[in-house]
């Protein structure tokens, strides 16, 4: 799959009044082209969740921690530290691709932050903290943080507004996120008919950051960050070469007001590959959770056997399953054509976070020459998320992983693994992922 461009004509665009991180214009027909989950196995709405906002909220009523207040950025450096994102993941975007549009400008861009499961939007002078993070069965939760100093901070979990964007095929069809790539008019309004992109490690660097701010190097390639459409008769004609390799972004906006002067290239390659990722782990939670609770009602209606598996589910489970590993494993992976490199001190940060085999090699390291990643098996692996598949997922997921690592295997979906990528990467995880090292032992015990 390639990166998704979508044309959306005036009729069907509404506002996703949301806090959403990466989109607020949608479109109506795609909006309810989803999985259902508002009802039971998954009970979206309903259900408790145990994610990372939850988690703090708890501490913060408990009064086991307290969120100072600043008051330039508000409460957005206390909840980075509480949620261990680090400063240097800092990416700016400059469309209005948020329900704070109207603070959001070339000159003003929205601040963007990330770990491995949280997603944070700070605006200036905005009236809340947008936050998006990852429960481990029910995918992506969307928060807001009123910014006004309070003795008792209190997140507010949306209750349905932002699933209208962010939950459609541009999130596999479940509750997730996205990264927006747009043709931004001089104000920050994307220019919607010439249609946007969603993007991710598959997407041609061409379509990427369209309304974002990019600080980095990358050679000969060429991107839409760092532009403006000039012509609203021509908004594909971005001056590609003046944004080209920008290591300075003061030149383009004021950074004083931000935590970081960067909006790191290798910050937003990475959000790029974890966004859909989660996306695609949720995706195989919610489908087996789905089709084991339908053949659960039939079974019992039918008097089958209580764990008997139709062909039906056997089915689904298999492509869900497929999909997972084949963005878990990066097939389709664009293939750089020349070096990149950020400005902050992302990567090193990123990496040191790894976990390491005998040899020190760690699914966190990066080659940033020919792919994205040295080693090309997503590091979300080792998530929450992932580990709380459930196990008919995490069962044919391990299997295909151990059928696929083998040097013997050739299926070309996955004729970018070379042998010693596939060696190396089934070494790291024998050692340092308990669960593919017990399949690893069952199947050759």
């Amino acid at each position: 799959m390639q990166t998704l461009k979508v044309s959306l004509g005036l009729r069907h665009i509404v506002a996703c009044c949301c806090l959403s991180l990466f989109c607020a214009v949608c479109a109506r027909q795609t909006a309810f082209a989803q999985i259902e989950f508002e009802s039971e196995p998954v009970n979206y709405n309903t259900a408790p969740t145990n994610d990372p906002v939850v988690r703090l909220q708890k501490l913060l009523d408990t009064g086991d921690i307290k969120l100072k207040y600043d008051e330039h950025y508000g409460y957005l450096p206390a909840v980075l530290d509480a949620l261990n994102i680090p400063h240097s993941s800092q990416m700016l975007v400059f469309s209005q691709t948020s329900f704070q549009l109207r603070r959001i400008a070339p000159s003003h861009p929205r601040a963007v932050y990330f770990g491995d499961d949280t997603y944070v939007g700070w605006v200036q002078d905005g009236e809340v903290l947008e936050m998006s993070t990852v429960d481990p069965q029910q995918g992506a939760i969307f928060y807001t943080l009123d910014q006004t100093e309070d003795p008792q901070p209190r997140f507010v979990r949306d209750r349905g507004q932002c699933i209208t964007c962010h939950a459609s095929s541009r999130t596999q069809s479940v509750p997730g996120h996205l990264v927006r790539s747009v043709f931004p008019d001089d104000n920050g309004r994307p220019l919607l008919g010439s249609g946007t992109y969603v993007t991710d490690h598959r997407s041609p660097f061409e379509h990427r950051w369209g309304g974002w701010y990019v600080s980095g190097t990358h050679g000969e390639m060429r991107h839409m960050g760092n532009a403006i459409a000039r012509d609203r008769r021509n908004p594909e004609d971005l001056d590609r070469e003046a944004a080209a390799n920008l290591t300075d972004l003061s030149k383009l906006v004021n950074v004083k007001p931000y935590l970081s002067p960067h909006s790191d290239l290798v910050a937003l390659m990475v959000m790029e590959h974890q966004s859909q990722m989660h996306n695609y782990i949720t995706f195989a939670n919610y489908e087996a959770r789905s089709s084991l609770h339908y053949d659960g009602v039939m079974n019992k209606a039918l008097d089958r056997p209580e764990h008997y598996q139709s062909d039906t589910t056997k089915r689904r489970l298999d492509k869900a399953s497929e999909k997972l590993v084949q963005y878990l494993l990066f097939a389709g992976e664009f293939a750089l054509t020349s070096p990149v490199r950020g400005m902050s001190e992302f990567a090193a940060e990123f990496t040191a976070q790894g976990v390491r085999d005998s040899k020190g090699r760690s699914l966190r390291e990066f080659d940033l020459t020919r792919r994205l990643f040295k080693y090309p098996c997503s590091y979300l692996i080792y998530s929450d998320a992932f580990r709380g598949l459930p196990q008919p997922i995490k069962e044919r997921v391990y299997g295909r992983l151990r059928e696929l690592l083998s040097e013997n295997d050739s299926s070309p979906e996955f004729a970018h693994l070379s042998p010693a990528d596939r060696r190396a990467i089934r070494e790291i995880l024998t050692e340092t992922h308990a669960e593919f090292r017990a399949v690893s032992d069952q199947r050759s015990g």
